[in-house]
């Protein structure tokens, strides 16, 4: 049944829908494309309030993937060094892609997984935002791989992001802590050297695609760190140990330095949380 209208397109979905039969939905999709068309259509009838039910769908535990990409270890996916020449900039765009397509089930497994703790509307409100801008980001790098001559899954890719999802499923500070906090953080701290070599080698389009991102990203990072700060508050802990043993708990990787201090702090997220991981990730390095 017609029961929306985005950007003057008929959407089509069952009047019956939840959100969180969407958000099931979409990540149950193995079809990239397939998977953002469903994904911006849920989001879209989630905003002209089109969808009104929570629901009560439960996420699956591995979302639905295409046969490509390859997933291999992180040591045999090609090297993203970018030069004039096409292929390190192809190799930083695909593991981008690949980034984002997470990034989308990442989303929706929050909205899945956690509305049974009753949440806020504005929580899930974020958090379907969240997606419908990842979905976004996949599409802008997807589009820019086919100008380049490539498709995603042309390249192997790894698994790991998916790791945090697993790692968490059973708390929601455990995955803001690493998701947003970590992850999307760490996005943040890369993302404007990888900006200047692409625009010092002439490749202004895809600079600006991870313009996009980068802007987007902090407004993630923020939400993740106001919904952390909310629910310590709403128990009565300290924001920053908390945080601080949920990551040295969750993540093995480390919180690796040098950080884009104005970036972070643009999405509300201050030193005082990753200084001191930082300083830890580099005494380890030392001592080998």
């Amino acid at each position: 049944m017609d029961i929306c209208f985005e950007n003057g397109e008929r959407m089509q979905a069952d009047i019956h829908l939840s959100l969180t039969e969407g958000a099931v939905r979409v990540l149950s999709m193995s079809d990239p494309m397939a998977k953002v068309r469903l994904g911006r259509q849920v989001a879209a009838a989630w905003r002209k309030g089109c969808l009104v039910d929570v629901g009560d769908h439960l996420p699956p535990d591995r979302p639905g993937r295409p046969d490509r990409p390859t997933l291999s270890s992180p040591r045999d996916v090609p090297k993203r060094k970018v030069s004039g020449r096409p292929g390190g900039r192809i190799a930083l765009l695909h593991a981008l892609a690949h980034i984002e397509l997470n990034a989308i089930d990442l989303a929706w497994d929050m909205i899945a997984r956690f509305a049974p703790l009753r949440l806020p509307r504005n929580f899930l409100d974020d958090w379907v935002g969240v997606a419908d801008q990842e979905s976004l980001h996949f599409t802008l790098l997807s589009d820019r791989l086919t100008v380049m001559g490539m498709s995603y899954g042309d390249l192997p890719a790894h698994d790991g992001l998916w790791e945090a999802a697993r790692s968490t499923a059973h708390d929601i500070l455990a995955r803001l802590a690493i998701v947003p906090l970590v992850l999307e953080a760490r996005g943040l701290d890369v993302a404007p050297a990888m900006i200047e070599r692409l625009l010092a080698v002439g490749d202004a389009e895809s600079a600006h695609v991870l313009k996009v991102i980068y802007r987007d990203e902090i407004s993630h990072v923020a939400i993740g760190k106001r919904w952390f700060d909310d629910l310590i508050a709403a128990r009565g802990g300290d924001p920053v140990k908390t945080w601080q043993g949920l990551v040295r708990r969750y993540f093995e990787g480390g919180v690796k330095p040098p950080f884009n201090i104005p970036a972070r702090e643009a999405a509300g997220f201050s030193a005082a949380f990753y200084g001191p991981l930082g300083e830890e990730f580099l005494l380890r390095r030392r001592k080998g």
